[in-house]
């Protein structure tokens, strides 16, 4: 007997099913590719037999839930970390290479940042007012910001049109994954807070592909505590119409449970629901997520290029791609080899209706502004990943379509970056959101156990002023209501 099916193999779905086939519940996981994975899946590439992934991703010293996971499935280990170095930005006439230093959080990246070519003192002092709402940002903050642009936020605030172009019009779109101008100012700022609000955070990548991280060995788990992985058939119904009752499959299975987590995009999720469901909240906002898609080259080159294995261009509404990624000098056994260079187009639409050859063709130009080697280099094979829904894009009213992981329809939980995690759409809120999920579906059998992680408390002077906040929200709540005593 099936007690849970989680629909959606990605790193959501797995760490739902790890989390329950620890404690005992036999599940069946359903997931409708050829392989596990999802947004953060891997293959083996015909021509040179190397493992790679959908697109590059990148994990840092604060993805608690994620850490938590792979030392659960024993490949933690499998991470490389960037030490100091966080990455280099090739910005001109000379390159920006930031690095972590001593400093108290959140000042520790500041020494690089002020030898930015190009912004002067009245660009970093129109930072301040920005800065300090950083350190205090909270998730009570989070319902006024939505409402208005990140641009919008950020001239509100007083910071300089300069820096604005030069650095946030950049950090939109490398860690929101959409532009400035339609950025949700809540998503970015909760962004800004968690990075620069952690003394010496680090930044690291896998050393093997995604999947060899955390996919046979869920599989594994699932199956030792009685269960089931199904590949390659997908959902296309949920069965039940006052509650869930089971899953219907695209081979006409039809998997009887009275728990069912779906761990899929929105737009999946809204094809299975029953009819009558679809115009109820929260599943009247599914049809609203807006996908940012990306567009992954991978090049394979003749020689190694000596490039930096972390690199971002800055902003430019030409450009195609932002952040490198030598992978020669990331996966394991790869040293000395020519490089391998991963790459992401954000937010893709400028590319689509380029070909592959163009794109690698532009990639390899775009390369070449701060590595000159891949000039003189020949790309012996290349690979280019269309991802229609890389995450769903955070724009303005982005955190007010999140819903809980518990629906309103009986028998559902839900789960995925999507949802509302008080995270960001990464790796980290994915297997957060699991953790949740599987806290919803134990709940429900009179299990009560805490999973998933809450982003830990900010270190330093961003930590006494984001406590100071918390201090002032709760007079200021006390005040409005005399009959609510503070703790």
């Amino acid at each position: 007997m099936t007690e849970v099916a989680v629909i959606g193999g990605g790193l959501a779905g797995l760490a739902c099913a790890v989390a329950l086939a620890e404690r005992g519940i036999a599940l069946t996981v359903i997931e409708g590719a050829q392989q596990l994975g999802g947004r953060a899946s891997s293959w083996r590439e015909p021509g040179s037999g190397d493992v790679v992934d959908i697109g590059p991703h990148i994990f840092h010293t604060e993805y608690h839930n994620m850490l938590a996971l792979l030392d659960r499935l024993g490949t933690r280990d499998l991470i490389s970390w960037q030490r100091g170095e966080v990455l280099t930005i090739a910005s001109k006439p000379r390159p920006t290479v930031l690095r972590q230093t001593r400093l108290p959080a959140p000042f520790g990246l500041v020494p690089s940042i002020l030898r930015a070519p190009g912004l002067g003192v009245l660009d970093y002092l129109s930072m301040a007012r920005t800065g300090w709402r950083g350190m205090c940002f909270g998730e009570e903050q989070v319902a006024e910001l939505d409402r208005m642009s990140a641009l919008d936020f950020l001239r509100q605030q007083g910071v300089s049109e300069r820096m604005i172009d030069w650095w946030w019009r950049f950090a939109a779109m490398v860690v929101t994954n959409v532009p400035l101008e339609r950025c949700s100012a809540a998503s970015l700022m909760r962004i800004h807070a968690q990075l620069s609000g952690y003394r010496g955070l680090q930044f690291g990548f896998a050393k093997v592909g995604l999947s060899e991280l955390y996919t046979e060995q869920a599989t594994r788990i699932v199956r030792q505590a009685g269960g089931q992985v199904r590949i390659g058939v997908p959902a296309t119904a949920l069965l039940g119409d006052e509650r869930v009752e089971g899953v219907l499959l695209a081979d006409g299975t039809r998997i009887a449970t009275p728990q069912v987590v779906s761990a899929l995009p929105p737009h999946e999720l809204n094809a299975l629901l029953p009819a009558s469901w679809r115009g109820e909240r929260p599943f009247d906002a599914l049809e609203r997520f807006e996908p940012s898609p990306y567009i992954c080259v991978y090049l394979w080159f003749d020689r190694p290029l000596g490039m930096h294995r972390f690199s971002t261009h800055l902003y430019s509404p030409e450009r195609l791609n932002y952040d490198f990624y030598d992978l020669s000098q990331i996966r394991a056994g790869w040293e000395g080899r020519p490089s391998v260079v991963a790459s992401n187009i954000i937010y893709s639409h400028r590319a689509h209706h380029l070909t592959d050859e163009q794109i690698v063709r532009a990639t390899v130009d775009e390369l070449a502004e701060f590595v000159p080697a891949a000039r003189e280099a020949r790309v012996l094979r290349f690979d280019v990943h269309r991802v229609p829904m890389a995450i769903p894009g955070a724009t303005v009213g982005f955190e007010g379509l999140r819903p809980a992981a518990r629906s309103p329809l009986p028998g559902l939980t839900l789960a995925g970056d999507w949802v509302r995690t008080h995270m960001p759409c990464t790796m980290e809120g994915a297997v957060k959101s699991g953790f949740m999920a599987a806290e919803a579906v134990l709940a429900q059998q009179g299990v009560d156990v805490k999973l998933a992680q809450d982003a830990r408390m900010v270190d330093d002077l961003a930590g006494v002023a984001r406590r100071l906040r918390m201090l002032t929200v709760s007079r200021h709540s006390v005040d409005n209501n005399p009959e609510k005593k503070p703790d």
